[in-house]
């Protein structure tokens, strides 16, 4: 569907730029929303998906800051996230050895088995392709890519 259509625009946007910047906020509102409703049954936020993701894939303890640099939304309380999910037995935190300032996070045993098995019922991949061929992905990321420039 057209965004004039989504949001029932009447007059034409100033220009084809201005159109696509609202575009991608509606479509990025859009996407978030769909992707929410996917992990509320496991009592998860997109921003603490998001740093359970980074420290899976971090192949050493990291600090606050490093997830906060590594994040989708850096505008996030980092700390507040991470204090969450220790909470909820998801990340284990421990002075950092070189910096006592810092606080390394890794991932516990129980967040390893509840982000491999949040992989393989949530795929946030499927709201994508059932409408774009994956060419068409590429072009769109690498399109993306080249905006943020």
């Amino acid at each position: 569907m057209r965004i004039e259509d989504e949001i029932n625009q009447t007059k034409p946007f100033k220009s084809e730029c201005h159109r696509t910047a609202v575009n991608l906020i509606f479509t990025s509102n859009w996407l978030a929303s769909k992707i929410k409703v996917l992990l509320k049954p496991y009592d998860i936020t997109l921003q603490q998906y998001n740093v359970l993701k980074i420290l899976k894939g971090a192949s050493k303890p990291i600090s606050t800051s490093c997830i906060r640099g590594r994040m989708i939304e850096r505008m996030a309380d980092t700390s507040r996230l991470v204090e969450r999910l220790c909470s909820k037995g998801w990340v284990n935190r421990e002075a950092c050895c070189s910096d006592k300032r810092l606080v390394d996070i890794t991932l516990s045993q129980e967040g390893i088995n509840f982000v491999n098995d949040i992989e393989q019922k949530v795929d946030m991949s499927a709201i994508i392709d059932r409408n774009l061929e994956p060419a068409e992905a590429k072009l769109l990321s690498d399109l993306l890519d080249k905006m943020r420039g």
